[in-house]
């Protein structure tokens, strides 16, 4: 990790890494913990395979939909780590989304307690990375880490 491109979120997840696994890569799990509550989460695409598409939404009042992630699977080691970037769209595009670009990389390893699970953002520059910093990065996806352990933990 480079402390002056990246961010990062850590968490101990109560529930076997297949379980946080599942939740990430299963539509119907992702849409329930993906964006902060109490906005909802739609899933239009996910697909987990490097090259896939990952296309979510969010809506604040379930009606309306506005987009929220179009991207693209970089790599996917299965149990182990995904990895992927709003820099190439789903349609493999190269894109320019706002806030701000990011690949972003998901470990998951067996922990005694359950699984360490860990988040690095990676931004190419200084500015890009203090934007996402100053936007929310720590509250939203630690929001989003904390409701994937509370959904991997009550379906185990």
């Amino acid at each position: 990790m480079n402390p002056d491109l990246d961010l990062s979120i850590e968490r101990v997840i109560h529930a076997p890494r297949m379980a946080v696994w599942d939740a990430w890569t299963d539509p119907a799990s992702l849409a329930q913990w993906w964006i902060p509550a109490p906005a909802l989460c739609r899933v239009d695409r996910l697909e987990v395979r490097p090259g896939g598409a990952f296309v979510t939404r969010m809506s604040e009042d379930g009606v309306t939909f506005a987009p929220h992630v179009d991207a693209c699977f970089l790599l996917v080691d299965e149990l182990e780590r995904l990895v992927f970037t709003n820099t190439v769209d789903s349609g493999w595009r190269p894109a320019n989304p706002d806030p701000v670009t990011m690949t972003a990389e998901i470990t998951l390893r067996d922990h005694v307690d359950g699984t360490d699970y860990r988040i690095i953002v990676r931004h190419g520059d200084p500015a890009a990375r203090k934007h996402h910093a100053e936007l929310g990065f720590a509250e939203g996806w630690g929001t989003v880490a904390d409701q994937l352990a509370r959904f991997a933990e009550n379906t185990r």
